[in-house]
C-alpha cells in the first residue's frame, strides 16, 4: 500500500492564511517540510481520504491525475476536510474524462447536507455517487475494505476514523481526534496494523480531547502494541499540524523520531 501525503497542516494551513506568528514566520522564510497545506491523503492513486480546499494545488504540485480516483472518503464535514464546491468540476465541459466511472463518495450525513446544498440544481447522476456511512459501518470500495469508527472531535457530527485494508495490508486513518472512545478501542484490538496514522495537532503540548499531542500519540502507540494491534514493524506516523505548536518539522521531528514515529510533511511517501 503507497500512501501519499498531499497536505499535513490543520485547519488554517501553515503558514496560516491570515497569521503574523512567528512561527508562521519562521515556516515562511525556511520554506520547504514547513509549508504545509490542510490535511489529505492518496492512496494507490485511486483512494484519496478527504477532499481539501488545496486539492487543486495538490494536483499542479505532484503532477497527479485525480479523474483516475475511484473512491474519496471523507472523516467529517469540516471546511479543511471537504471543500464540495469543487465536485462540480467533474461534470461535462469542465472534465473530459476518457472511459467516464463515477467518483463513489462516503461520508457522514452532515457532509451529505454539504454535499447536496453545494451543488444543488445539478445533475450529478453517474458523476459522483454518495454513499451515506454510519459508525461501525463496514464496505466494500474497489480493492479496499473500509470500516468506519468514532473519532473524538466534534459531537455535533459522526466524526469518523477509518481502518482501510487493501491486499491484506490494514492502515489506521487516525486524525482527526482526541484519545479514542472505548467503543473505537474495542473494534481496533480485532485487527494488527501495518500502519498508523495520528493526529499530532498540538506537538510538544498535551492534548488529549478532539486532537492530540505527541504524548497522547505515544499513549495511543503503546496501548496497540499492549494489545497486539500492531507488530515490530508497524509503521506509526504523525500528521495534522497546527502553527500553534511553534515547532519547525525538524524539530518536531527529532523529538518524535525518539519515540519511533514518522514525521509527515507534505509530498510524504510511505509503503507499508
Amino acid at each position: 500500500m503507497n500512501i501519499k501525503f498531499l497536505g499535513t497542516a490543520a485547519a488554517e494551513g501553515w503558514p496560516a492564511l491570515f497569521c503574523q506568528c512567528d512561527a508562521c514566520k519562521r515556516a515562511q522564510e525556511l520554506g520547504g517540510k514547513n509549508i504545509r497545506t490542510r490535511a489529505s491523503c492518496l492512496i494507490d492513486n485511486r483512494y484519496l481520504v478527504d477532499f481539501s480546499p488545496d486539492t487543486y494545488m495538490h494536483k499542479l504540485i505532484y503532477n497527479l491525475d485525480l479523474s483516475q480516483v475511484e473512491s474519496c472518503f471523507i472523516t467529517h464535514s469540516h471546511s479543511d476536510h471537504f471543500h464540495p464546491l469543487d465536485f462540480e468540476m467533474r461534470l461535462d465541459g469542465f472534465a473530459h474524462i476518457k472511459d467516464r466511472i463515477p467518483l463513489n463518495l462516503y461520508g457522514n450525513s452532515k457532509v451529505k447536507k454539504l454535499f447536496d446544498y453545494a451543488l444543488s440544481g445539478m445533475d450529478f447522476k453517474d458523476v459522483v455517487n454518495y454513499h451515506l456511512l454510519q459508525p461501525f459501518d463496514e464496505v466494500e470500495a474497489g480493492d479496499v475494505k473500509l470500516v468506519a469508527l468514532p473519532a473524538d472531535h466534534d459531537k455535533r457530527e459522526d466524526c469518523f476514523i477509518y481502518i482501510i485494508e487493501i491486499n491484506r495490508k490494514t492502515l489506521l486513518y487516525g486524525h482527526d481526534s482526541g484519545y479514542y472512545p472505548k467503543k473505537t478501542w474495542d473494534e481496533l484490538e480485532k485487527y494488527t496494523f501495518d500502519g498508523v496514522i495520528l493526529d499530532c495537532t498540538f506537538g510538544p503540548k498535551d492534548c488529549r480531547s478532539g486532537h492530540m499531542g505527541l504524548s497522547t500519540d505515544i499513549d495511543v502507540k503503546n496501548r496497540f502494541l499492549e494489545i497486539g494491534s500492531a507488530h515490530n514493524n508497524t509503521k506509526f506516523i504523525i500528521t495534522h499540524f497546527s502553527h500553534n505548536m511553534k515547532l519547525m518539522h525538524h524539530e518536531i521531528e527529532k523529538i518524535a523520531k525518539s519515540h519511533g514515529f514518522i514525521t509527515a510533511y507534505d509530498g510524504l511517501e510511505v509503503e507499508i
